[in-house]
């Protein structure tokens, strides 16, 4: 049946045992580079981010406490000075004054301070730009002072005047005799001048996008790099809603954008604010791909000198088995020589070269007995038909002059039919005998076929041709065979190129004369007329 169109299947392409071992070594080396990346990847990123964190909580709880510690110095300072005034009831109102001023720029506190009566009237105040001597407060904060007749620390507010926003901190006058005089306070506007804002008003976002904030006990954003923000409530974040609550710690949250953030968290005792220092998520993503690319760079130039390496061993490996496998694919082919197959210094190759030159010797030793049977005749042990034309045809190809002699057995097929065909056989052996006996080294001597034999006689002429024939005749004649009768033998001589110059045309020359020696009485020999 033929095969249908494009059905024919096409050979499918090896691969070399260098590519293999190649792709083996590059599959292996990609395979552990991407388990040591992923698992640096991994540790790296844990690392950095708890890294980040534990730094972003360290900064804040310092942050933390320093608006903790100014929050109490200002405190300090405060109940220094209304120590300080309640004992100056008989000095003029210009004495305070001038001690407010001093108070208020000897620290850089307060943006203000004011005296106040128990009534809430205005006894002195510093600057005395704020023109409010006089004045009955009408500030929410400074009444809540005047109420508790306390210390007091106002969360922080939008000014209704200035729409600045401030807190104000007072502690209570007495006199001697403990009788409540009233407040003297002091007003912080976060956006002016003053301590804070000299360490937290100059917020910046740095160049890995890590900034912080801080935010009021309500959730108000009081310092922020952007200034636009001020004032914000950003209570509804995670984070800030945890230091409302008072607590302080590290976590990963979003912002109120949306952006993934690592914060560090602290809340400031003295007056519940809190602090917040939050670096991007996107940080730590970019220095895990500069140390990916890191890790890379490193790892490029080791794996082309591995890749190298293995290239060379691999060839070096491969060599011997292509070396070999040519070698057994020549086997049968061609008359190949076996080459000199060396030692190697891989176990398996050297083995399978010693296996392969046994076998090849092995084949040698066979593939030569074949050659021999297939071109000797078995019962004689004379070369047979097709060798004695091999070498008619090589002869002539190289135009060696030499000389044919055709001998058949007289009356043999009386032989088989009277004494059997072993004993016909003896007598083809004893013919053979005597035919190797009387030919010289180089002459070529074959069983052409049944009681048939055929000499080559290289460079002889007929007439030294005759002699070698009568003389192989003479002695068959007189040789003793294990028969009660005589053997005898006709032949015929022929002559390259003097009576033809193809196989055909000498062996049928020679037949000729063979068939004139049959018909004129046997047992003698005739030469081919030219």
């Amino acid at each position: 049946m033929p095969t249908p169109k494009g059905a024919e299947h096409k050979p499918k392409r090896k691969l070399s045992l260098t590519l293999l071992l190649m792709a083996l070594v590059t599959m292996v080396f990609l395979l552990t580079t991407t388990i040591l990346f992923v698992g640096s990847y991994q540790s790296k990123k844990k690392s950095l981010m708890a890294t980040t964190l534990s730094l972003n909580y360290s900064n804040a709880d310092r942050m933390s406490k320093t608006v903790d510690s100014l929050i109490l110095s200002m405190r300090s300072s405060l109940i220094y000075g209304a120590d300080k005034i309640s004992g100056m009831e008989s000095a003029g109102p210009e004495a305070i004054d001038e001690y407010l001023d001093l108070m208020r720029n000897s620290s850089n506190y307060f943006n203000s301070i004011i005296r106040v009566d128990a009534e809430g009237k205005v006894l002195n105040n510093s600057p005395s730009a704020l023109g409010m001597i006089g004045k009955q407060i009408m500030s929410p904060p400074v009444l809540e002072a005047l109420r508790l007749k306390n210390e007091y620390l106002s969360p922080s507010y939008t000014s209704s005047t200035t729409g600045r926003i401030l807190f104000f901190m007072s502690e209570p006058l007495y006199n001697q005799d403990k009788q409540y005089l009233g407040q003297l306070g002091g007003t912080v506007y976060l956006q002016d001048y003053n301590i804070l804002n000299m360490i937290f008003g100059n917020n910046t976002v740095d160049e890995s996008g890590s900034y912080y904030y801080i935010v009021s006990s309500e959730g108000h954003l009081l310092f922020h790099p952007d200034k636009t923000r001020m004032n914000e409530d950003v209570s509804d974040n995670e984070v800030v809603q945890r230091m409302m609550q008072g607590k302080s710690g590290e976590m990963m949250g979003r912002n109120t954008k949306g952006v993934l953030m690592l914060a560090g968290y602290s809340a400031v005792p003295a007056n519940g604010w809190g602090v917040v220092v939050v670096s991007p998520v996107k940080v730590i993503k970019d220095q895990l791909l500069a140390h990916l690319r890191k890790i890379v760079s490193y790892t490029v130039i080791p794996f082309v000198i591995l890749l190298l390496c293995v290239f060379v061993l691999a060839h070096r490996l491969a060599k011997p088995f292509v070396v070999l496998a040519d070698l057994v694919n020549r086997i049968g082919k061609e008359n190949v020589e076996l080459p000199d197959l060396k030692p190697h210094w891989n176990r398996e190759v050297d083995l399978l070269t010693k296996a392969v030159v046994i076998a090849w010797t092995d084949i040698q030793k066979q593939t030569n007995q074949l050659t021999q049977e297939a071109m000797t005749d078995l019962l004689t042990g004379l070369t047979n038909r097709r060798s004695l034309d091999l070498s008619m045809s090589q002869w002539i190809a190289a135009r060696v002059p030499f000389s044919v002699i055709v001998l058949d057995v007289d009356k043999f097929k009386f032989v088989n039919d009277t004494y059997g065909h072993l004993a016909g056989d003896e007598v083809l052996r004893q013919v053979a005998e005597v035919l190797t006996a009387n030919i010289r080294p180089g002459d070529v001597c074959a069983r052409y076929g049944g009681e048939e034999f055929v000499l080559l006689l290289p460079r002889t002429r007929p007439e030294d041709a005759y002699n070698v024939a009568e003389r192989i005749r003479q002695t068959l004649e007189k040789s003793k065979v294990p028969l009660p009768m005589q053997v005898t033998s006709s032949q015929g001589i022929a002559h390259y190129p003097t009576n033809g110059r193809t196989r055909e045309e000498l062996l049928g020359k020679a037949d000729e004369a063979l068939y004139t020696a049959k018909h004129t009485g046997r047992n003698r020999t005739v030469i081919a007329r030219e």
